[in-house]
């Protein structure tokens, strides 16, 4: 799936940037939430939330998702499903990467990391199927 961003999108994406991800709640109505994520070299995203959070229960439901990254004049929008692994032994390794590509400092890093790990956190594994980039005036 990498092939569908472009050489910007994967710069921009791979810089750590708030996500706002959208789920579909048992109405039909969006589900918004901020989330932390990470690009893999495959071009899917890596995000993470708890077993028992809303978007968990909107994904095993329905695993179509929306997120959107950006700033100021920039953006890139991604559409498409995701794939739910609850295996605590691959959530915990994808947490820790999580919180390496956003914080820096060690000792917070594992608190985050002990506090997340009482959610019963789920890793999302999302192959982007569109996407739509704004990359500023010319």
């Amino acid at each position: 799936m990498a092939h569908i961003l472009s050489a910007w999108a994967k710069e921009f994406l791979r810089e750590a940037r708030l996500a706002v991800v959208s789920t579909l709640n048992k109405d039909g109505s969006s589900h918004l939430a901020s989330v932390w994520y990470m690009l893999a070299d495959d071009g899917t995203l890596v995000l993470t939330t708890g077993g028992h959070s809303q978007k968990a229960r909107n994904l095993r439901r329905d695993p179509r998702i929306a997120l959107c990254v950006g700033e100021a004049n920039r953006s890139v929008s991604l559409y498409g499903t995701v794939t739910i692994s609850e295996d605590q032994t691959r959530v915990r390794q994808d947490l820790e990467r999580l919180l390496e590509h956003y914080m820096k400092d060690a000792g917070l890093r594992q608190q985050a990391l002990t506090g997340l790990l009482q959610r019963s956190p789920i890793v999302l594994h999302f192959r982007p199927e569109k996407v739509t980039e704004f990359a500023g005036m010319a």
